[in-house]
């Protein structure tokens, strides 16, 4: 007999307030798992589709379950998984509303999700389900920005880390989930790391490997960070956050690089929601701003692209089944940022959804079911 299982659905397109409804329990197909989730962690993206969803992953069939980040126990396989077996305890990364999959049987605001198996990773035995809940998006976002060839391409993480390479990568936004976890793969790859954050959060920046971090408010950042990196090569650039890209585009186009790359790991939109024609506006401001940057980094021989996961190109699965497992088993790959419980079961995912809108620094949102 199933388990029953219970989601807080996204009811429809723009509403306001998940709703709580029995869910069916979908058993896994070929290379999936099923995960009875113990924790599950709030992103951005989460809200935002639930705000802009008229503008914004437009294909979802609603009623539809969001969420990327859980962690828990394995109850089921699929015939032909062998990495896991009932009651392992993992984390894994749900992609219910990648237009590819649009299946809300893989969203993680649930009891129990299907992920793939090559999108999950073994947890050690004493690490909490509530911190390793922070991992999944951050992790596959900042590996996305850092090793996909149609961003930075570096060389791959590997446990353990390589010697120092020699070369500098630019991280502006440290304290962001994908900032904590780009430093750490970018450093288990060889590579020395400059990173911007709040000066509360610098010393946290540099337990995770950043070797030099500068405060991102100061009106001097772009200056300060080009007068370090001098006599040093970087290897390109990650721009995390509002105007992360413009300032790497700065320090680039001053500095001495062995590869003139941004990549972009945050979309541009508008700040205020356009109250009439909202898609023709929201389009017009992205298409506007990036043909701008573009021609600004063409202008200075800088190239530049969005970070985009693929989860078939194979950078995923190395994170997930070849490098992480170790890393995380031996210490010398922390979940981070740190995770903040803002509750417990599925009736407070909308009330982490609201805190979330308000900001958080160097913290992950995190619910336990």
């Amino acid at each position: 007999m199933a388990p029953t299982n219970k989601a807080a659905y996204q009811p429809a397109q723009k509403a306001n307030t998940l709703e709580m409804r029995t869910a069916p329990y979908t058993p896994p197909g070929e290379g999936k798992i099923v995960v009875k989730n113990a924790a599950v962690a709030i992103n951005p993206i989460d809200w935002l589709i639930q705000s802009r969803g008229d503008i914004m992953f437009t294909h979802l069939k609603y009623p539809f379950v969001l969420g990327s980040d859980l962690a828990g126990k394995v109850v089921e396989v699929g015939k032909d998984v062998t990495r896991f077996r009932v009651g392992d305890r993992v984390l894994g990364f749900g992609r219910a509303a990648v237009k590819d999959v649009n299946d809300a049987a893989q969203g993680a605001f649930q009891n129990y999700t299907v992920i793939r198996a090559d999108l999950a990773s073994p947890i050690p035995s004493n690490m909490p389900y509530e911190k390793a809940a922070v991992l999944p998006l951050g992790i596959s976002t900042a590996a996305a920005g850092l090793f996909e060839k149609s961003t930075l391409h570096l060389e791959l993480p590997t446990e353990p880390a390589p010697p120092f390479n020699g070369k500098t990568v630019i991280i502006w936004g440290g304290s962001t989930s994908v900032g904590c976890n780009a430093i750490q793969l970018a450093v288990a790859a060889g590579y020395e790391i400059f990173s911007t954050a709040s000066p509360k959060n610098h010393e946290y920046l540099k337990t995770l490997g950043a070797s030099q971090v500068f405060d991102y408010r100061s009106p001097t950042v772009a200056e300060d960070m080009i007068r370090t990196l001098k006599g040093k090569s970087i290897a390109g650039a990650l721009s995390i956050g509002k105007g992360a890209a413009e300032k790497c585009i700065q320090v680039l186009d001053k500095s001495t690089c062995t590869n003139k790359f941004v990549a972009m790991a945050t979309f541009p939109v508008p700040e205020k929601e356009p109250q009439s024609f909202v898609m023709l506006r929201t389009v017009i401001f992205f298409v506007s701003w990036l043909i701008a940057y573009k021609f600004k980094g063409l202008i200075k021989g800088i190239k530049s692209a969005l970070v985009t996961i693929d989860a078939n190109s194979g950078i995923s699965k190395h994170i997930f089944v070849d490098f992480l497992p170790k890393a995380l088993q031996k210490g010398s790959y922390v979940a981070a940022p740190e995770p903040e419980v803002t509750g417990r079961g599925l009736e407070a995912i909308q009330e982490a959804f609201d805190l979330q809108k308000r900001g958080v620094s160097a913290k992950k949102l995190v619910v336990s079911l």
